[in-house]
């Protein structure tokens, strides 16, 4: 399936690009646009203004992806909390990790292209994922 989603890709998109490989369609190809009114027609929009997996009340785009597709796992809200924090820095969540990501997110964008920031962040997002999980389940605090 194809995704569209803006250029110049930040943590909320880069995000919801791993979710979306690792969670909902490990096949998926991603098309990045300047706005909604050129997403392919056969492509899923995604953090886009006027689109359905977009911001939603409070949430970004990442928490949207997961109460529409009904993804309870909890490292996975984890992860939510973190890039919530580091796209919208509401102080919603206890993230002291977002600043971080923010920071690496936005340098990989310069310093190179969205297809790129997305092969840099996949193995990033894994290792996050895995550690979050591992304290899940030793029943220990996630960082």
């Amino acid at each position: 399936m194809r995704w569209a989603t803006r250029a110049g890709v930040h943590i909320d998109r880069a995000a919801c690009a791993w979710l979306i490989r690792r969670h909902l369609d490990p096949d998926a190809q991603f098309v990045f646009v300047d706005g909604p009114d050129q997403v392919p027609a056969d492509a899923t929009a995604f953090d886009m203004r006027g689109v359905e997996l977009g911001h939603r009340g409070t949430d970004c785009t990442f928490e949207t992806i997961l109460r529409r597709h009904q993804l309870a796992d909890p490292v996975l809200w984890r992860i939510a909390a973190i890039v919530h924090e580091a796209d919208l820095e509401d102080e919603h969540y206890d993230a002291p990790e977002a600043p971080g990501f923010d920071l690496i997110l936005r340098a990989l964008s310069v310093a190179h292209g969205d297809e790129a920031v997305l092969s840099m962040t996949t193995p990033i997002f894994d290792a996050v994922y895995a550690y979050i999980r591992r304290g899940v389940l030793e029943g220990r605090s996630f960082v």
